[in-house]
């Protein structure tokens, strides 16, 4: 399998009234075409602000990349510029699938005017000329012709993601969607213009759980029948498990554990990761939570962030940051001391 996007030692933070906040800490991240990746850690440890980097959405104003690179197919994007990324990438060939459906909407507009739109000026089957970005989007030209071949695409793939009676499902408003229409519909948007990677942040926290394990299975078959990678980030251990063929785990902006999910859930080398597995609800309804707090990204800890919480630090964990270390088939982990599953 061929690497489509690797994140190297990204390093950023953010200018604040109360001081720079280091959020990103040399972080890395490989995915594969058709690949599921899951991105997991607790809320606040930068898994959205690494999917916005991606992207290329952080505010400019007061985002600072301290170094690192961000390679997609082989090119940085930090360095490409926002016109290449803006009219090549985001929303072509990396798309998105935010969280809450129910905000995702404009609700004056009906479905399909905000699903044509997209198609408008991100339809795979048109490459729109770089004067047709700067013209007012009134004025860009949409011919007869291009907007049904798309129309049809968009039923095709509406019908894709199990949404019945997609034409008439066009003509409705956003509010007369119950919110698993809405999500299956925010997927069937992020592949419309054939995509080689979809993020998706926490695709399912807004809805119940039954309408949860439809979404899941519909994310994992879709990847793989159409060859596209898809980066989940969420605090869900249950969602990893479930659709992902690999896991990275990251605590407080700097990453610390990956492995294929077969390893991860069975031989968990990290002493965060092996807290954050414990935490998970027993049949019994007992849990155990993991002491002490996240800490502020404004004066972070030295070394290993996980130090003042972690019962098996010593003092080379709070002056450096430990390297990787190869636990084989493709199992990583930074830890000075982690825990070694039996031979």
């Amino acid at each position: 399998m061929t690497t489509l996007l690797a994140v190297e030692d990204l390093s950023l933070g953010f200018a604040t009234e109360a001081g720079f906040a280091s959020v990103l800490d040399r972080v890395n991240l490989s995915i594969e075409r058709g690949q599921v990746l899951g991105l997991v850690g607790e809320s606040g440890c930068g898994k959205t602000t690494l999917a916005s980097a991606i992207l290329g959405v952080l505010p400019r104003h007061s985002v600072r990349i301290a170094g690192g690179r961000i390679l997609f197919q082989g090119r940085d994007l930090l360095t490409a510029g926002p016109a290449f990324v803006n009219q090549t990438i985001r929303g072509r060939a990396i798309t998105f699938v935010p969280q809450d459906p129910f905000t995702s909407f404009n609700p004056v507009f009906t479905v399909g005017a905000q699903v044509m739109e997209i198609m408008k000026w991100k339809s795979p089957r048109r490459a729109a000329p770089d004067w047709v970005g700067r013209l007012p989007a009134f004025l860009a030209p949409y011919p007869s012709p291009q907007r049904r071949s798309d129309r049809e695409a968009v039923l095709e793939l509406l019908d894709a993601v199990q949404l019945p009676r997609p034409a008439q499902l066009l003509r409705k408003y956003p509010h007369e969607l119950s919110g698993g229409q809405r999500q299956r519909l925010m997927i069937a948007m992020a592949l419309l213009p054939g995509p080689d990677l979809v993020i998706a942040d926490e695709p399912t926290t807004a809805l119940d759980v039954t309408i949860q394990a439809q979404i899941l299975g519909l994310i994992r078959r879709l990847a793989s029948e159409r060859n596209v990678a898809v980066l989940l980030t969420t605090h869900d251990l249950g969602t990893a498990y479930e659709i992902c063929d690999a896991v990275n785990v990251m605590y407080a902006g700097q990453d610390v554990e990956s492995a294929p999910v077969d390893k991860f859930f069975a031989a968990p080398a990290h002493p965060y990761t092996t807290k954050l597995l414990a935490s998970l609800p027993r049949a019994d309804g007992s849990a155990t939570g993991i002491p002490g707090e996240v800490p502020v990204m404004i004066a972070p800890p030295s070394g290993c962030r996980f130090h003042p919480r972690c019962d098996r630090a010593a003092e080379q964990c709070r002056t450096a940051r430990p390297s990787v270390e190869q636990l084989g088939g493709g199992h990583w982990v930074r830890c000075y001391r982690p825990h070694r599953a039996a031979p």
